[in-house]
C-alpha cells in the first residue's frame, strides 16, 4: 500500500505542495538542531541518521535523486553548523569535494571515458562490434551471456567494465528485446562484484592500500593483502553468479524487473522514462552507418587502455591519456575522421558524462556532510558494541551495507571503516581476511542498491538507463544476493573464530 502511495506522489507531482515540504523540512530541520547535542565532538549520534532517513524517503516519494541529496546535504549542514550561514557552508564543502584528489580522478578519468567511446562511435567501432556480436549472438539468452562474458574479460576497473560494455551492447541487446533495466543489472554485476574478486584491479590497489595503511601487512604487500580477502568476498562471487542464474532463468525474474521486462514484450521502449538525459550516447544517431567499421577500432583502443593502465601501476588515469593519444594516431592515420572532428569527440564525450559526474558530485557533498556528522562511524559503534567475535562479521557486513547504501561511496566507506574494524577484528581475534572481506562486500552491497552511487550513475549513463529505475529493479537481486553472503559470513564466523 506504501508503495502505491509512493508512486501516485511521483503521478500527482505539485510544484508548490513540493515547496513547502521543502520549506518545513529545512524550519523543522533548524528547530530540531537546537536539541542536538556532540557528545564526543566526532558524532551526533541518533541525530546523524536523520538527513539519510529523509533522503530515503525523498527519493522514494518523489524519485528526484538530485533534489534528494541535496536537501539531504542542507540538512547535515544545518544539525553540523546551525549558527553559520549553510548556504556558505554547503558551497566551502562542494568546494573541498571539487578539490579533493579522488573526485578530480573520478571527473579526469570519466569525462575522458566519454571522450574515448565518442570517438570508438565516430570511428565505427561501437557499430561494427555491434555486428561482430550479432553474428555470435542468435537471442535474446545469448546476447546477455555475451554481455556477461564480455564484463568478465575487462576485470580492471568497474568504470572501464561499464562503461565499455554496457554502450557497445545495448544496441544488441535492443535488438532481441532485452530491457535497459535487465541490461543495466547484467553489466553492473560484471563490474564492482568482479573488481573486489581480482587482485589486479583499482580496487585491489585502493583497499589494499587502506588495509596495509591500518596495520595489516607491510609496505609494498598491498596486492597480496587483498588476495588473502578474495575467498571471503562473499558478494562479489554470489552476485557474479547470480546474474547467470538470471539469464539462464535458474532464477525468475521477479519484482521491477519483472515490469521491465514485460514493458519490453509488450513493445514498449527498450529504455524506461527519463533515460535520455543521463544516457552518455545522447545525441549520438546510434542507427547511422559508419563508411568503414571495423571492429578493430573497438578492441584496440580498450586494449590498449586495458595495458597501459596495467604499465603504469594500475593507474586508469594514465592509461586513458596514452589510449586518447593512440586514438589520435590510429583514427586520423586512416582517415576515419579530421584532426578538429577527433577534438569534437574530445568535447562532446565530456559533455555527454557531465549529468552523471554531477550526481556523483552531489553524492560526494552529501558524503561529507555524513562524515561531519559521524553516521558511518555511529552506525559502525553502535553495531559492534556488544557483539562476540563469532557474529562480527555478518554485523559488519549488514551495518555497512546500509551505510553504504545511504552515503553512496564505497572507497570513501573503507577509508571510515577499515581504520575502524581492522583494530577491532585484532582485539576480538577474528581473522583479518574475513573481517576486511565483510567490508569490502559491503561496499559492492551498497553501492549496487544506492540510486546515486558511482556504480550506479555511470552504468545508467553507459546503458542509457534511468539511475532510479537501474537501482530499484535491480535491488532485490542485490538483496538476495547479500542475503546469502550474510548466511556465509555468519556461518564462517561461527567456524572460523
Amino acid at each position: 500500500m506504501s508503495l502505491i502511495r509512493l508512486e501516485n506522489e511521483v503521478k500527482t507531482f505539485n510544484p508548490l505542495r513540493s515547496l513547502i515540504v521543502v520549506l518545513c523540512t529545512v524550519a523543522i530541520t533548524y528547530l530540531l538542531s537546537f536539541t542536538v547535542v556532540d557528545q564526543s565532538g566526532e558524532t551526533l549520534g541518533i541525530w546523524s541518521c536523520l538527513p539519510a532517513v529523509f533522503m530515503v524517503v525523498y527519493v522514494f516519494a518523489t524519485k528526484r535523486v538530485m533534489e534528494a541529496l541535496f536537501l539531504a546535504a542542507l540538512m547535515g549542514a544545518i544539525l553540523c553548523h546551525p549558527d553559520e550561514n549553510v548556504v556558505l557552508l554547503l558551497s566551502s564543502t562542494t568546494t573541498d569535494v571539487m578539490m579533493d584528489e579522488d573526485t578530480g580522478w573520478l571527473i579526469v578519468v570519466c569525462g575522458l571515458m566519454g571522450s574515448l567511446i565518442c570517438l570508438i562511435e565516430k570511428a565505427g567501432g561501437a557499430f561494427a562490434f555491434g555486428e561482430w556480436a550479432a553474428k555470435r549472438a542468435k537471442s535474446r539468452k545469448s546476447s546477455l551471456m555475451w554481455t556477461w562474458f564480455l564484463g568478465v574479460a575487462i576485470f580492471i576497473d568497474d568504470y572501464l567494465n561499464s562503461l565499455t560494455i554496457g554502450s557497445c551492447m545495448k544496441r544488441l541487446t535492443d535488438k532481441y528485446g532485452v530491457s535497459r533495466e535487465m541490461l543495466s543489472y547484467v553489466t553492473s554485476s560484471t563490474a564492482a562484484p568482479l573488481c573486489v574478486l581480482i587482485p589486479i584491479s583499482t580496487w585491489a590497489v585502493f583497499a589494499g592500500r587502506v588495509m596495509v595503511q591500518n596495520g595489516w601487512g607491510e609496505e609494498g604487500s598491498e596486492i597480496a593483502t587483498f588476495a588473502r580477502t578474495i575467498p571471503f568476498n562473499f558478494y562479489g562471487w554470489i552476485a557474479a553468479i547470480l546474474v547467470v542464474c538470471v539469464i539462464w532463468k535458474i532464477v525468475p525474474v521477479f519484482g521491477p524487473m519483472k515490469k521491465a521486462e514485460e514493458r519490453v514484450a509488450n513493445g514498449g521502449p527498450a529504455a524506461p522514462p527519463d533515460s535520455g538525459d543521463i544516457d552518455i550516447s545522447n545525441g549520438m544517431d546510434e542507427n547511422a552507418i559508419p563508411d568503414n567499421p571495423k571492429v578493430i577500432n573497438l578492441f584496440i583502443p580498450i586494449f590498449a587502455l586495458i595495458s597501459f593502465t596495467l604499465i603504469f601501476n594500475i593507474d586508469m588515469q594514465v592509461g586513458i591519456f596514452f589510449t586518447l593519444l593512440l586514438c589520435y594516431i590510429l583514427f586520423i592515420g586512416q582517415k576515419l575522421m579530421t584532426s578538429a572532428e577527433y577534438w569534437d569527440c574530445i568535447v562532446n564525450g565530456i559533455k555527454n558524462m557531465i549529468l552523471p559526474l554531477l550526481l556523483c558530485i552531489i553524492a560526494y557533498v552529501f558524503a561529507a556532510m555524513n562524515e561531519e556528522m559521524g553516521f558511518t562511524k555511529y552506525v559502525i559503534d553502535l553495531a559492534t558494541a556488544h557483539i562476540s567475535p563469532q557474529f562480527l562479521p555478518v554485523v559488519v557486513f549488514c551495518a555497512l551495507a546500509v551505510t553504504e547504501f545511504i552515503t553512496g561511496t564505497n572507497w570513501g566507506m573503507f577509508v571510515i571503516a577499515l581504520p575502524i574494524i581492522i583494530p577491532l577484528a585484532i582485539n576480538l581475534a577474528v581473522p583479518l581476511p574475513l573481517a576486511c572481506a565483510a567490508v569490502l562486500s559491503a561496499g559492492v552491497l551498497g553501492a549496487h542498491c544506492c540510486f546515486y552511487s558511482d556504480c550506479t550513475v555511470i552504468t545508467s549513463a553507459a546503458t542509457g538507463c534511468n539511475n532510479f529505475q537501474h537501482a530499484w529493479t535491480q535491488m532485490p537481486y542485490g538483496l538476495l544476493a547479500g542475503g546469502i553472503s550474510a548466511i556465509f559470513f555468519l556461518v564462517c564466523g561461527l567456524i572460523m573464530v
